[in-house]
């Protein structure tokens, strides 16, 4: 069964989205890295690996599905930050913002009876659970130890200890 056009509309713009993402979370790399810390850059490096990771999870799905994608331009991400607590506010409302992209491309695949597609995005509706748990946290962890240098300086250390894994139950 053919995917049905306000489906795969819907998934190609959420690869854009995915995209623009990952420019916005290298932005705050660049951010924490010009403030000397290396383990916040660390963090949102990988979340820009995992975001490119996602967008190509839902390219492979619509290729496989006989329908090719097309790649548009990419907004240049426009936030800037004046304290260390910033980017990450910024980080949780974005997450925010995706989950309710992830929600409207079920919707859309449940309106048209599509199982398979929100089979397929069972898995982000997960994903996007953790991210904003994940944000929360960091936003939380902040607010409590930030304003501390022993505090910053041991939560930067936590954070470089954030490795790159590509996530193996990623629906591709």
């Amino acid at each position: 069964m053919a995917l049905q056009p306000q489906v795969t509309e819907v998934l190609n713009n959420q690869i854009n989205k995915e995209l623009y993402s990952s420019y916005l979370y290298l932005t705050f790399a660049d951010y924490y890295d010009d403030r000397g810390l290396k383990g916040f850059a660390n963090w949102y490096e990988i979340q820009a690996k995992e975001e490119m990771d996602h967008a190509m999870a839902i390219r492979r799905y619509l290729l496989d599905n006989d329908f090719k994608p097309t790649m548009e331009a990419i907004d240049k991400p426009d936030k800037t930050f004046d304290n260390d607590l910033a980017p990450l506010e910024a980080g949780l409302e974005h997450e925010e913002y995706v989950t309710g992209l992830i929600h409207n491309c079920y919707e859309i695949a449940h309106e048209v009876h599509d199982v398979r597609t929100m089979q397929f995005l069972d898995w982000f509706v997960k994903e996007q659970g953790e991210e904003e748990t994940n944000a929360r946290d960091m936003v939380t962890n902040m607010k409590l130890f930030g304003s501390d240098p022993k505090g910053l300086y041991d939560l930067d250390r936590e954070y470089q200890a954030r490795t790159y894994v590509q996530q193996t139950a990623l629906p591709m």
